[in-house]
């Protein structure tokens, strides 16, 4: 859309190719850390679910509405999810992981995300997560830089993301929109629950985007009641019916922008015209169903991490790691 291109098309090969020639030594896909994210939220949530944990468990990849919550909703800090978004999950591993396999200094790199999101410039300085990624630029800020650099963008050949952090699932993708993240939970949450294959992983119940949805997953003998809020008033109603005991939900996903990330303070204006939303938002499901890999578990690049470093979902060193904290802000 930056470059005069129609709403909707995916230029991930241009957009990769461009950085690289901004300067970029590696370039690598954000939907990486969105299938590892998966891997530790959804195992969160069936600890809390099969253990009496606190439930309902909220999605916590969004720093826009972590930060209203811990304004406005401090006495709800054990609702959310303790995973890290996507974007501070790869600062977290690009500076040990890839780090050691690369033989590289971390004190020597300099991680910057390309990100939708304006909030994720705070996120990315929390004092307890400042080391993971240094700079964040704007998906807006990125397009200025490839126009200053003088790059034909639209004539660009499509490049590839750099091994071995640039394979993502078709779940990583659909982080993007409102009931994204939700839906790539549920793929993984119920193969891990029944042990048996998911052939159909489309979760339509949790697409769209109106302001709340719910939804009832039956998984095998377990009905999961999920609900989803695109929209910080949308927030506030749903946590305010936890507040008054009113929520009887396992998962909630939560996005401040209207319709997700797709509608992000850091992408291109919209100016109003709103079905640019559905046309992002398809792009992204098309790019889904293309992919060949849907699932965030089935990632080899996830399977290769967990058996080369994380041991496992939630284990000590993924905690360590991908794993944060919230505060009450009006305690400061």
């Amino acid at each position: 859309e930056s470059f005069d291109d129609d709403s909707g098309q995916a230029v991930t090969g241009k957009m990769v190719a461009a950085l690289r020639s901004l300067g970029f030594d590696g370039v690598f896909d954000t939907d990486f850390a969105a299938d590892l994210t998966i891997m530790e939220e959804a195992a969160e949530l069936m600890n809390r679910i099969q253990n009496g944990g606190r439930l309902p468990m909220l999605t916590s990849c969004c720093p826009g509405w972590i930060n209203f919550f811990e304004h406005e909703f401090a006495d709800l800090l054990d609702v959310p999810s303790s995973c890290k978004s996507p974007q501070q999950m790869f600062g977290a591993i690009a500076k040990s992981y890839y780090a050691k396999k690369m033989n590289i200094d971390p004190k020597n790199m300099v991680v910057v995300s390309v990100m939708p999101c304006l909030a994720k410039k705070y996120e990315a300085a929390r004092a307890e997560m400042h080391s993971d990624v240094d700079i964040v630029i704007s998906t807006r800020e990125v397009a200025k830089m490839i126009k200053e650099a003088g790059i034909h963008f639209n004539s660009l050949q499509d490049e590839d993301f750099d091994n071995f952090m640039g394979e993502s699932s078709g779940a990583g993708v659909i982080f993007g929109v409102t009931g994204g993240v939700m839906e790539a939970a549920l793929r993984t949450a119920y193969e891990w629950i029944t042990s048996e294959t998911l052939d159909n992983v489309d979760f339509n119940l949790v697409r769209g985007l109106d302001g709340i949805r719910e939804a009832t997953i039956q998984i095998k003998d377990m009905e999961v009641k999920a609900a989803i809020a695109s929209g910080l008033g949308n927030a506030r109603t749903l946590l305010t019916k936890i507040r008054n005991g009113e929520a009887d939900y396992q998962i909630i996903e939560i996005m401040a922008c209207p319709g997700g990330c797709i509608d992000g303070g850091g992408q291109p204006y919209m100016h109003g015209h709103y079905e640019i939303l559905d046309r992002r938002a398809n792009a992204l499901y098309e790019e889904d169903r293309n992919k060949a890999i849907r699932k965030s578990h089935e990632n080899p690049s996830i399977i290769k991490l967990y058996e080369e470093f994380l041991d496992k979902p939630n284990s000590p060193i993924a905690h360590e790691l991908l794993h944060t904290h919230y505060h009450c802000k009006e305690c400061d």
